[in-house]
């Protein structure tokens, strides 16, 4: 065993089972550590259950360890009392509203009942402090939108209590030692170095490290079993019950378990997965872990899938040769490309959206195709800013006010378009177009700023507008950015309760998928900041609750 104790937790309980201390039988195995999988295993064990929690990868916590951690539950009791004005009608009109042509009735009172089910278990059972930020809905003029606290984040978590369990958690892609809120009140700017630095040194999780730690710790309290480097690499059904074949640490080890979870993520870092279900190429900047494992070993037990060809989508920029876990990956681009004095532009040099879109929306467009040559006309495109740019605001993680070895720099426009192949002439008049309108804090070609989900992520100290500002300092500065992926959100399809579900739509006994390896709630549809985690941790809390109640 690993020997690292839970101080705060069962004194005798071993933070991570070594390979050779799995047991031949569970009631419940969990593939995946991420949230949807702690959820649906927390909930699973607090019924009395013996649970497994087999993790692929060396650390623990997935794609949800890596990202942001906001949670989207619409009309929940944190945002009630925080003051917030919501409803379960406005939640169902609101999600109507964002996806009511893909999703029933049925389905929309479903996650708008259960979501803030979820979330109360979450705060009442478990470690998870979770807080209510005042980040709008996406459309806030949509029938039902709030402006604000359907987006849950988790409060900076110190995991002392649990000595090893910082350690035992993936780290952020690259978001900072910050909650979102904190982050949120940043306008762009760079966090206070020693901040960082004493989060770092006591092993403090923020983002989604913190709601990953929170998870483990009330995992760890109700004595659920975490393995790490233990792929699920088989499952058959012996007798009645699944037989769990496990790789890695734990090759040659086959466990029985009543029920299995797949929660192993989405496919989004498998090449031929990708080439076979998306729709156009992206960047994945999720847990390179995420290679369908589970997806393939659903189909193998009969699964059928629905919305293969969704994603969350995200602009990725990755020219700083961002590695994470040994491979190239990238940086969420949607706040560079808010910022004002930045604006995104294709090869032709002509915008192409309102940079202050929110992510999901605008990775969309990136991926419109030009009907004349058939190739996508904006992906890859360039986030272009000038010196007063650069001298307030980071950039994919570089020091305001040093420009970075991986950005193009030049003394011109038209130098800078040439040096990258955008067209000049399209650059300049674009340019020239756009500050016209900056000045003024407007923008008459897409309304950049215009909303109040827009200048959520802007420059509150820029006025009139957070969102806009003339380009007009030289030298210029061109980074590419592309479509990318938080994560595939297209997988297993699965009913109400989270059980797979055959082709002919039937439950295929003791078999349960939450998190990116099954369907996305809300099919390829991104209601507001945070739907990613709602999706898998409502889903998730079904599923424990009905292996609560139907072992």
């Amino acid at each position: 065993m690993s020997g690292i104790e839970a101080v705060d937790g069962p004194a005798a309980s071993p933070l991570l089972t070594a390979a050779g201390n799995i047991s031949g039988t569970y009631d419940v195995v969990v593939a995946g550590s991420g949230a949807a999988g702690l959820v649906a295993a927390i909930r699973a064990a607090g019924a009395g259950l013996r649970v497994l929690v087999a993790e692929k990868a060396p650390l623990l916590g997935g794609t949800t360890a890596a990202g942001g951690g906001v949670m989207w539950a619409p009309n929940n009791h944190l945002a009630r009392q925080a003051g917030y004005r919501d409803s379960h009608e406005d939640g169902v009109a609101y999600l109507t509203e964002a996806a009511g042509h893909v999703l029933t009735r049925e389905e929309v009172e479903w996650y708008v009942r259960t979501a803030p089910r979820a979330v109360a278990y979450l705060d009442n059972e478990t470690r998870l402090s979770l807080t209510p930020i005042a980040r709008p809905d996406y459309h806030m003029e949509w029938s039902g939108a709030a402006d604000g606290g359907r987006g849950l984040d988790n409060d900076a978590f110190d995991p002392s209590g649990y000595p090893g369990l910082a350690e035992a958690i993936r780290p952020s892609s690259y978001f900072p030692l910050l909650t979102m809120t904190e982050r949120d009140q940043l306008n762009g700017r760079a966090a206070d170095p020693e901040l960082l630095s004493r989060r770092a040194a006591t092993g403090v999780r923020t983002m989604g490290g913190a709601l990953v730690a929170s998870l483990l710790a009330s995992a760890l309290d109700r004595g659920v079993e975490i393995a790490v480097s233990a792929p699920v690499e088989d499952l058959g059904r012996d007798g009645g019950k699944w037989a769990v074949a496990l790789g890695g640490a734990a090759a040659g080890r086959t466990v029985s378990a009543a029920a299995v979870v797949l929660a192993s993520g989405g496919f989004e870092w498998n090449p031929r997965l990708r080439q076979a279900f998306l729709p156009f190429p992206v960047t994945p900047i999720s847990a390179p872990s995420n290679e369908g494992d589970g997806l393939e070993l659903g189909l193998k037990a009969g699964a059928a899938v629905a919305d293969m060809t969704a994603i969350w989508g995200v602009p990725v920029i990755s020219e700083a040769a961002h590695e994470y876990d040994g491979v190239r990956s990238g940086r969420m681009g949607n706040v560079e490309m808010t910022l004002p004095g930045s604006i995104t532009v294709n090869a032709a040099g002509k915008r192409f959206v309102n940079e202050a879109l929110n992510y999901h929306d605008a990775c969309r467009v990136f991926a419109s195709v030009d009907p004349l040559t058939g190739r996508q006309q904006n992906n890859p495109a360039w986030l272009v800013f000038d010196a007063a740019y650069l001298a307030k605001y980071p950039v994919a993680g570089s020091a305001a006010g040093s420009p970075a070895a991986w950005m193009t720099a030049a003394d011109s426009l038209e130098e800078l378009a040439g040096k990258v192949g955008i067209d000049p002439a399209g650059l300049t008049a674009t340019v020239a177009r756009f500050n016209a309108g900056a000045s003024e804090g407007m923008d008459p070609e897409f309304h950049r700023g215009a909303t109040p989900q827009d200048r959520f992520l802007g420059d509150a100290a820029n006025t009139p507008n957070p969102c806009l500002a003339p380009l007009a300092t030289a030298p210029f500065y061109a980074v590419r950015i592309s479509a990318g992926v938080l994560g595939t959100s297209g997988g297993l399809d699965t009913d109400f309760n989270g059980r797979v579900l055959d082709r002919h739509r039937q439950p295929i006994p003791g078999l349960y998928a939450a998190g990116n390896v099954s369907a996305g709630v809300f099919r390829n549809n991104y209601p507001g900041g945070g739907a990613t985690l709602g999706s898998a941790i409502t889903r998730a809390f079904a599923v424990g609750e009905h292996i609560a109640t139907h072992l």
